[in-house]
């Protein structure tokens, strides 16, 4: 999958070439499976799939499969978190929502989150346990 996703958005690194890519992404499976329901089903589910391999490769890296030992390096792991945020990124423009402003409304709701942890206002209703890494 990581693959597929280079090719279609190339190895820039700068902001716009990802959210290019995600937008291109989501042109090029719309118009390889369409857009209905069930697809834009299977992208959210996607998501999970990616982040099952995320944690396979951390899994991987801690040598927890004795039979297997150590797998994966720390690089095998972020790849593999980078593929789970860009997935969501796609299913998010899927939706027909700007994944860009999703993302960043999220990163506010965190920093106001965090905010109020230094000025000692922590803890409010809604509080994800343990941290405010949540949206």
């Amino acid at each position: 999958m990581l693959v597929a996703w280079r090719a279609l958005w190339g190895s820039g690194v700068g902001a716009e070439s990802v959210w290019d890519g995600v937008l291109e992404a989501r042109r090029w499976l719309d118009g390889v499976n369409g857009t209905a329901p069930l697809e834009v089903t299977c992208r959210i589910l996607k998501v999970t799939e990616e982040a099952g391999e995320a944690a396979q490769a951390w899994i991987g890296l801690l040598g927890q499969n004795p039979r297997k030992g150590v797998t994966h390096s720390r690089e095998e792991v972020a790849a593999e978190l980078a593929d789970v945020a860009f997935t969501a990124m796609v299913a998010i423009a899927s939706l027909g929502i700007d994944p860009r402003g999703a993302l960043e409304a999220c990163a506010g709701k965190v920093r106001v989150r965090l905010a109020g942890e230094v000025d000692g206002e922590g803890g409010g209703e809604g509080e994800v346990e343990g941290g405010a890494g949540g949206c």
